[in-house]
């Protein structure tokens, strides 16, 4: 009558993210993106040891999509330089490397992706915290005096 728990907690699960994503700031949603493609990485590897192809395949898969079509399209390569350059020889060595995983089921490739993500991460987390850290403005030292009727 009322539906599955499952189905209440997918739907609160999905505007929670729906929530997160409008309100997230661009380094939250590179954040994001990498826990993302870390969490889909976890289940490869889970669907592996659990002999479930079909379930790793698509676990794989959204890997590589959220590398390739959120992480790697959100590089600016005319502003970031060189920087951007290699990020994206980065991402495209992750895809190719995650496509021989799911050929293989190759656990060791996907530890090797999943590290290299994990440490992007990290460092995108410290650039956040840097860019939110309020600038410190210095306080008035003497409240400016009120004028008064009496002295008009």
């Amino acid at each position: 009558m009322f539906g599955t728990m499952k189905r209440g907690v997918n739907a609160y699960h999905n505007v929670s993210l729906e929530t997160g994503i409008t309100s997230a700031s661009p380094h939250k949603l590179i954040v994001m993106l990498y826990d993302g493609a870390l969490v889909a990485l976890l289940g490869a590897k889970t669907n592996i040891a659990a002999g479930n192809i079909a379930a790793k395949g698509s676990a794989i898969s959204k890997a590589i999509s959220i590398i390739d079509n959120g992480l790697r399209a959100s590089l600016d390569k005319n502003a970031g330089g060189e920087i951007a350059a290699n990020l994206d020889a980065l991402y495209d060595y992750m895809s190719r490397r995650l496509l021989h995983a799911n050929l293989k089921n190759d656990v060791t490739i996907i530890d090797e992706v999943h590290g290299l993500l994990a440490d992007l991460r990290g460092a995108w987390v410290e650039i956040g915290e840097k860019v939110q850290q309020p600038q410190q403005v210095a306080a008035p030292t003497a409240m400016p005096k009120a004028s008064t009727l009496a002295s008009a």
